[in-house]
Formats: structure tokens, C-alpha cells, sequence
């Protein structure tokens, strides 16, 4: 391996590095919030990439009928818990989102040709579209079992991400798809050559970590959520809404999975469940920060990119296997260091 070589083996890792890392915070607010570990995370940005292909090629993303269909169910489940406990006013917000948003992506997605429409506009649609599944997730399959162990939220996290990898396979099929690049610009630097869409992952990906940075300290939303992952009983007492902070993780953790497959569907092709196996490395680099440390879920993030970029070179057949081994030694040290608790009854 030469210098060139090297240099070209960092710069995929960098840039897969950068997506994971952000995966991992995703993963790491999702379970400090709401104790869910958040495997359908990697559907999310599955769906994001084959929504925003699905517009390009002129055709109705499957994730409009899912957004019809969660809308639906929840409507429905409203009705009946406003019907029992009474309190029938609580009835015009949930129907209002729940049955009104959809009919309005609906009358966009069928009456506006998303197809002729610049490529930064079927970016918002596309997300306008996958990020509302986030809360309707939680509203239906987490919310219920608010109280319920980590074990068995573990075991809802299972059902949902196969129930989302079988209607991904149904809403787009087995093929892949590939959406073109934001920019065609290249840049040589040191002997390398860096694409327009290389800088766009990485920027994007610093951007939107340092915003995150910025809603966690200054706005009072991140600082609900920094409370409630804390500590959830004090967070309560103090006013805060358990169920309206495990949405609001929810809605940032869609939103930046859809983001994250947007950004990498000009440089691989993505299937329906291309996702997974993305949002397992990113559940890697959060198991490195413990579930608990966003600087450190995105350094592990920034190792598991470039290790599974050189093992690709000298061992591309057991570079899975290499990437997700990095998990035994974290655990072991972490079980070696850490103070074991009883969880919370």
C-alpha cells in the first residue's frame, strides 16, 4: 500500500464515517430519551434515498401510502381513547395532523409533478415526507409501552424494523436506485481526487452536527430532551412531557436518517434494505459511546469508517466481520469498568 492508496482508503472511510456518526447520534438520543434502541433506524434512510429516486423518476413514492396508512391507524386510535376517557377536545389537533397532513402531501405528490422540480425542492419533499413516519413510529408501536423494559422495547424495535423492510420491499421493489449528484465539481488535492458529493456527505454531516450542538445548549426543546435523558422522573415532576420529548427524538432521529440517505444515494445504489446494515454501523459506533456520549458515538463513528475502509483492502471479504468484532472489546471493557445498576422498576 502506497501513500496514494492510503490516502484514497481514508477518504471513503471519512465519508462513510460521517454518515455512521450520524447515525450513532441518532441512535445514542433516541435511547437516552426514550431507553428504545432504535433498530429501524436504518429504514429511515433507506426510505429518504428511494423517495427522493422515486420523484426523479416521476413515480409515487411508497412512503406516501405509509404515511396515509400510520396516519389512519392513528386517527383511528384517537377516536377510540378520546371516546373512553371523554376528552373529545384533544381530538381536532390529533385528527387535524394525522388525517390532514397526509391529504395534503397526497394533493402535492399528485397535483404538482414533484418530477420537474429542481432538485433542492424534491429534497424537502422527500423529507416532508419520510420524517413525519418518525413520531407516527413512536405513536403507535412505543408510546403504549412507555413504561415498559428495555428488553421488551428491544423486542418492538425487532417487529418494526422487519414490518418496515417487508413494506419497503412492497412500496419499491427489489431493484436499487441511484439519484444523481448534487454537484459535478471535482477537486485534486495531494494526488486525490475529491468529488462535489464527497465534500456535500462530509459537509452536511459537519453542519448538521453542529446544529444539533446549537438545539441541545440554547434552544428550550434540546434542553427538555438533555433533561429527560438525564433523568426522566425529575424531567416530569419539572413539567416535561415524557411522551412529547420521545417524539420530538423520534422526529430528529427520522429526519436525520432521511438526510443520510439522501446524501449517500449519488454514490451507492440503494435497495430497500440498504439501510440496515448502515444503521448496524452506526449502532457500532454507539455502543462505542455507550449509548450515552454523542462525542464519542461520533469519534467511534469516524474509526468504524475508516476501519471498514481498509479492511475492504486487505481483507474485502471479512470487512463486515472486522467492523462489527470492533463491538466485543467495547463491550468487554465497558462490562470490566462499569458500576452495574438495577434498572429502574
Amino acid at each position: 500500500m502506497d501513500l496514494q492508496i492510503a490516502l484514497l482508503l481514508s477518504q471513503d472511510g471519512i465519508v462513510n464515517g460521517a454518515i455512521y456518526a450520524l447515525l450513532a447520534l441518532a441512535l445514542v438520543l433516541v435511547f437516552a430519551v426514550t431507553r428504545v434502541i432504535f433498530i429501524p433506524q436504518g429504514e429511515f434512510v433507506a426510505f429518504g434515498a428511494l423517495t427522493l429516486a422515486g420523484f426523479q423518476a416521476g413515480k409515487v413514492p411508497g412512503t406516501l401510502w405509509l404515511l396515509i396508512g400510520l396516519g389512519a391507524a392513528i386517527a383511528i386510535v384517537e377516536v377510540v381513547i378520546a371516546m373512553r376517557s371523554g376528552a373529545l377536545r384533544r381530538l381536532t389537533s390529533a385528527l387535524g395532523w394525522n388525517l390532514g397532513y397526509p391529504a395534503v402531501a397526497a394533493a402535492v405528490v399528485f397535483l404538482g409533478e414533484p418530477v420537474s422540480w429542481p432538485l433542492f425542492v424534491q429534497v424537502v419533499l422527500a423529507l416532508a415526507m419520510v420524517v413525519p413516519l418518525g413520531p407516527m413510529v413512536y405513536r403507535l408501536a412505543y408510546q403504549p409501552l412507555l413504561s415498559a423494559s428495555v428488553l421488551v422495547l428491544l423486542i418492538v424495535s425487532v417487529a418494526v424494523h422487519l414490518t418496515l423492510v417487508g413494506l419497503g420491499l412492497l412500496f419499491f421493489g427489489a431493484e436499487g436506485s441511484r439519484t444523481p449528484a448534487f454537484s459535478e465539481a471535482s477537486f485534486e488535492i495531494g494526488g486525490v481526487v475529491v468529488t462535489g458529493q464527497t465534500l456535500w456527505v462530509v459537509g452536511a454531516s459537519a453542519v448538521l452536527i453542529v446544529v444539533l450542538y446549537l438545539f441541545f445548549e440554547r434552544s428550550l426543546w434540546g434542553k427538555a430532551l438533555r433533561a429527560t435523558a438525564i433523568n426522566r422522573t425529575g424531567a416530569r415532576l419539572m413539567g416535561i412531557s415524557s411522551t412529547q420529548a420521545g417524539k420530538l427524538s423520534f422526529v430528529l432521529a427520522a429526519a436525520i436518517g432521511a438526510l443520510s440517505g439522501i446524501l449517500i444515494a449519488p454514490i451507492t445504489t440503494v435497495y430497500y434494505d440498504t439501510g440496515f446494515l448502515i444503521g448496524l454501523k452506526g449502532f457500532v459506533a454507539a455502543i462505542v459511546g455507550g449509548l450515552a456520549s454523542y462525542p464519542i458515538a461520533a469519534a467511534g463513528a469516524i474509526l468504524v469508517g475508516l476501519l471498514e475502509s481498509f479492511s475492504s483492502f486487505w481483507a474485502s471479504a471479512f470487512k463486515e466481520v472486522i467492523v462489527f468484532t470492533l463491538i466485543i472489546p467495547v463491550l468487554v471493557w465497558r462490562s470490566l469498568t462499569t458500576r452495574h445498576v438495577e434498572e429502574e422498576e
